[in-house]
C-alpha cells in the first residue's frame, strides 16, 4: 500500500467524515451487540424443553420465545423513530443495557412466567440493537460505501442465527457449569460480551446531533402495539388453537380494530408520525420494505423446515443440525462480502436484489425436491445457492432505503426494512408449520401404505410390533401439530423408520413450492427498484449546516413516484 493510500485510510474523505479506523472500532462494538441480539433469536429453541423441564412449565415454554419476539418486533420502528428525533447514541446504550439486564434476570429465573417476562425485557434491547446498528452505519458512512460495511452486520446475523442452536444445545445438554445449571449459560453468556459492547460505543460513537422541537406519537405507538401483539401471538398459536376458532378470530378483530386506528393516527401526525405515510409513496422505500417482508417470508418460513429435515429425516442431533448449516452461512458471507465491494466501487446496487431472487427462488424448488435418500453433499450444495441469494438480496434493500430517504429519517426507514423483514420472517414460520403438520399424517400414512407392500417392510413390522404402535402414536401427535421428539426413529429398525422420514420429506415439498411462489413475487416487486445514485456523503455530513441542498434532493425521492 502507497503511502498516500495510508494516508486516505487515516484521515476523512470529507470535512466531517470518518476515518476508516474509526468507522471499523464503532463497527466492532455494534456486530458485538448485533450478534447477541441475533443469537437470542435461536439459540433458546433447542434447549427450551430443557429449560422447561427444570422449571416446571413444559405447557408454558412457547411464551419464553413469543415474548422475546412481541417485544422486538413492536419496539423496532419505535427505535428508529426516536433515534431520528433524539440521536442514536443514547437509545443504542439503552437498548445494550436493557439487553444486559434482560440476559442477567433470564439466567435467575424460578418459574416460566419469570423468564418469559424477562425474555420480553430482553427482547426491548434486542429491537433496538438491530435496526439502530444499522442507523449508525447509514449516519457514519456514505451510501457509496455503506454496502461493504452493512455486509458485515449480515455475516453476523448468519453465522450467529446457525452458532444459536449449536450453542443453545451445547449449554441445555450440560447438567452445570462451575456449579451453575448449564441452560442458564444461555442468558449469562451475554453479558461480558454485551457489557464489552457498551464500553466500546460508549468510548467510540461520537455523532453530532442536532434536536428539533418534535412531538411525540404516542398514540401511533399504542395503536402499532395493539395491532401487532394479537397478530404475533395468533402466528404463534393459531396451529394450536386452530385458524379459525374463537381465539384466533378475536386476535385478528383486535389486530384490525389497532391497524385503522394506526392509519388514522398517523396520516393525523402527518411528518412527525412514528412511521410517515408519506415515505410509501416514493418508489424506493415501497419496493424496499414490501420485498423485505415476502424475502423474510420465504427466508424465515423456508429455513425453518432446514433444521427439522436434518434432524428428523437424516437423523442429526440439534447441535449437528445446527453445524450442517454452514454452506448456507458460507454462502452468505461471500455474497455479502462481494456485493458490498462491488457496489462500492460501481455506484450499482439493482443488479443485486434481482440476483438474489433468482438464487432463492432457485433454492426453494431445489429444496422442494428433497427427499429421504437426498445426499448431504447435495442438500449442502443447495444451502450455498440460497445463502448467495440472502446475501445479495437483504443488504441492498437497506442501503436503496437509506439512501433515498432524508438524512433526517435514515432511522425509521431502517427499522421500517428490519421490521417489515421480521413481519414477514414471523407469518411465513407460522403459516409454513401450520402447512406441513396439516399434511404429515396423511403423507406419513400414505408412505407406509406404500412400504407395507414391499417384503422387508413386512419381515421388520412383524419382528417389531411395538415400534408400528410407536409409529402410529407419533403420527397422531403430529397431526395435532405436536412433534416434540423425533429422537425415537433412531430406535426403530430402519425398514420401519424409512416410511416415516419418506412422508416428512413429502410434506416438505408444498411448502417449498408456496415459499417459491413468493419468492416470484419479490423478483416482480424487485424488478420495479429505482437505482439512485448512490451519494457519496454520510447522512452525518448531509445533516450539517451548508447541507440543506443534498437534504432537499436526497428527500424528493420520497413523495415522488420513482
Amino acid at each position: 500500500m502507497s503511502t498516500s493510500s495510508k494516508l486516505d485510510e487515516e484521515t476523512a474523505d470529507d470535512a466531517g467524515g470518518m476515518t476508516h479506523r474509526e468507522i471499523m472500532t464503532i463497527l466492532v462494538g455494534l456486530m458485538m451487540a448485533m450478534f447477541l441480539a441475533a443469537l437470542d433469536q435461536t439459540v433458546v429453541g433447542t434447549a427450551i424443553r430443557t429449560i422447561a423441564d427444570d422449571l416446571n412449565g413444559f405447557s408454558l415454554q412457547v411464551w419464553a420465545t413469543t415474548a422475546f419476539l412481541i417485544t422486538s418486533t413492536i419496539s423496532t420502528p419505535l427505535y428508529g423513530k426516536l433515534s431520528d428525533m433524539y440521536g442514536r447514541k443514547f437509545f443504542i446504550l439503552f437498548a445494550i443495557s436493557i439487553f444486559i439486564v434482560g440476559s442477567m434476570l433470564c439466567g435467575l429465573s424460578r418459574s416460566m412466567y419469570e423468564l418469559a417476562a424477562f425474555r420480553a425485557l430482553q427482547g426491548i434491547g434486542a429491537g433496538g440493537l438491530f435496526s439502530l446498528a444499522l442507523a449508525i452505519i447509514g449516519d457514519i458512512v456514505p451510501p457509496r460505501e455503506r454496502a461493504k460495511y452493512q455486509g458485515y452486520f449480515l455475516a453476523v446475523f448468519g453465522t450467529s442465527s446457525v452458532l444459536g442452536p449449536v450453542l443453545g444445545g451445547f449449554f441445555a445438554g450440560s447438567p452445570d457449569i462451575l456449579g451453575i445449571a448449564g441452560w442458564r449459560w444461555i442468558f449469562y453468556i451475554n453479558v461480558p460480551i454485551a457489557a464489552a459492547a457498551l464500553i466500546v460505543v460508549t468510548k467510540v460513537l461520537h455523532v453530532p446531533f442536532e434536536r428539533r422541537p418534535h412531538r411525540l406519537d404516542w398514540p401511533g405507538a399504542l395503536t402499532l402495539i395493539v395491532t401487532l401483539v394479537p397478530l404475533l401471538i395468533v402466528a404463534e398459536e393459531g396451529s394450536i388453537w386452530g385458524w379459525n376458532s374463537a381465539r384466533a378470530l378475536a386476535c385478528y378483530f383486535i389486530g384490525a380494530v389497532g391497524l385503522v386506528a394506526f392509519l388514522f393516527i398517523e396520516r393525523a401526525y402527518g411528518e412527525e408520525a412514528l412511521l410517515p405515510l408519506r415515505l410509501f409513496k416514493g418508489r424506493t422505500f415501497s419496493v424496499a420494505v414490501s420485498s423485505s417482508f415476502f424475502i423474510g417470508m420465504a427466508m424465515f418460513g423456508g429455513l425453518l423446515l432446514l433444521p427439522l429435515y436434518l434432524q428428523v429425516v437424516r437423523g442429526a442431533s440439534p447441535t449437528k443440525a445446527g453445524l450442517q448449516l454452514l454452506p448456507l452461512v458460507l454462502g452468505l458471507m461471500i455474497s455479502s462480502v462481494v456485493g458490498g465491494i462491488t457496489i462500492s466501487k460501481t455506484g450499482r446496487y439493482k443488479i443485486f436484489p434481482i440476483t438474489g431472487a433468482v438464487l432463492i427462488l432457485g433454492a426453494m424448488l431445489l429444496f422442494s425436491q428433497l427427499g429421504a435418500d437426498t445426499s448431504l453433499v447435495r442438500t449442502m450444495i443447495i444451502m450455498v445457492v440460497m445463502g448467495l441469494g440472502l446475501g445479495f438480496s437483504m443488504q441492498p434493500m437497506v442501503t436503496a432505503a437509506q439512501n433515498a430517504a432524508s438524512p433526517r429519517e435514515i432511522g425509521v426507514a431502517t427499522s421500517s426494512v428490519t421490521f417489515f423483514r421480521s413481519m414477514g420472517g414471523t407469518i411465513g414460520a407460522a403459516v409454513f408449520l401450520s402447512i406441513l403438520f396439516a399434511r404429515l399424517p396423511a403423507k406419513i400414512a400414505s408412505a407406509y401404505a406404500t412400504a407395507a407392500t414391499t417384503p422387508a417392510f413386512q419381515h421388520a413390522a412383524a419382528a417389531h410390533p411395538d415400534q408400528i404402535k410407536l409409529v402410529q402414536a407419533q403420527n397422531a401427535a403430529s397431526s395435532g401439530g405436536s412433534l416434540n421428539d423425533t429422537s425415537f426413529l433412531n430406535h426403530l429398525d430402519a425398514a420401519i423408520a424409512h416410511p416415516f422420514k419418506v412422508g416428512f420429506a413429502g410434506s416438505m415439498s408444498l411448502v417449498y413450492y408456496i415459499a417459491s411462489g413468493i419468492m416470484v413475487i419479490t423478483l416482480l416487486i424487485v424488478l420495479m427498484l429505482p437505482e439512485l445514485p448512490l451519494s457519496r456523503t454520510s447522512a452525518q455530513q448531509r445533516r450539517s449546516p451548508g447541507a440543506e441542498a443534498a437534504d432537499a434532493a436526497a428527500a424528493s425521492d420520497a413523495p415522488a413516484a420513482s
